[in-house]
C-alpha cells in the first residue's frame, strides 16, 4: 500500500512516515504543495496525507487540483486549523477525512486504514485462498493454522498478489508497491523477495508462476473459493 505524506515539518512527516513503514505501508515524502501536486499527478496512491499550511501551493490547492483531475484517491487531512467552517469547506472540496493536529498515532493509523478499505470498494479484512488465510488489517497470513513468517516486505507483496490473483503483476508494478522512491531496488531484489515467498508457501500448494519478460501472478488454488 502506497500513501503520499504531505507535510513541511520535517521532524513530523519524519515521524509518521517512520511509523506508517513500521506498520507496513510504503510512504513518499513531499515537503511543499507544488511537489505534491505533480506527484499525485504522475503516480498513483491508495491514500494522501495533507497537510494545509504548505510552501509554494496551499494544501487546499493541491485538494481543488486532484479532484479537478477526477484522481480518486483518498485524502486524509491533517492540519492545525481548528475552525468548524476550515473543516466543512475543506470537506466539502473534496477531502474523505480531517484530522486536527495534534493526533494519537493509533487514531491516526485506524483512520488511514479505514479510508483504504474505503478506497478498495470496503475490502474484506480476511481474504481466503485456499489454505491461505490473510488478515489485512492485522497484516498476518496463515497457512491452515499455523502463522506464516513474515517480514514486512513480504506482507505487502503477499497481499499485493493476492489482491490480483491470476492477474500478471510486472516486477516494475511490485517496487512501486514495496519501495519508496528513496529506496535503490534492482529488479534482482524483487526476484530474491518472490523465491522467499514461494519456498514458504508453496508446502500448502499456493504457487507464484513467472510468464517470462511480464512478470508474476498468484495462481488461484483448486480449492479455493469461485
Amino acid at each position: 500500500m502506497r500513501i503520499l505524506l504531505i507535510e513541511d515539518d520535517a521532524l513530523l512527516a519524519d515521524g509518521l512516515a517512520r511509523a506508517l513503514r513500521h506498520s507496513g505501508y510504503v510512504v513518499d515524502l513531499a515537503d511543499n504543495g507544488k511537489l505534491a501536486d505533480a506527484m499525485l499527478a504522475e503516480n498513483s496512491y491508495e491514500l494522501a496525507i495533507l497537510d494545509l499550511g504548505l510552501p509554494g501551493l496551499d494544501g487546499t490547492e493541491v485538494l481543488q487540483r486532484l479532484r479537478s483531475r477526477r484522481q480518486p484517491t483518498p485524502v486524509l487531512v491533517l492540519s492545525a486549523r481548528l475552525a468548524v467552517e476550515e473543516r466543512v469547506r475543506v470537506l466539502d472540496l473534496g477531502a474523505d477525512d480531517y484530522v486536527v493536529k495534534p493526533v494519537r498515532l493509533d487514531e491516526l493509523e485506524a483512520r488511514v486504514r479505514a479510508l483504504i478499505r474505503r478506497g478498495q470498494g470496503g475490502a474484506v479484512p480476511d481474504i481466503m485462498l485456499g489454505r491461505l488465510r490473510l488478515d489485512t488489517v492485522g497484516k498476518r497470513a496463515w497457512l491452515d493454522d499455523t502463522a506464516l513468517d513474515l517480514n514486512a516486505r513480504e506482507w505487502a507483496a503477499l497481499a499485493f498478489l493476492t489482491s490480483r490473483v491470476n492477474r500478471i503483476v510486472s516486477k516494475e508494478q511490485l517496487m512501486q508497491a514495496l519501495y519508496d522512491w528513496q529506496d535503490d531496488i534492482s529488479a534482482n531484489a524483487i526476484e530474491k523477495l518472490v523465491s522467499r515467498l514461494r519456498s514458504k508457501l508453496e508446502v500448502a500448494g499456493i504457487t507464484i508462476r513467472t510468464v517470462r519478460g511480464l512478470g508474476y501472478y498468484l495462481e488461484k488454488p483448486d480449492d479455493a473459493e469461485a
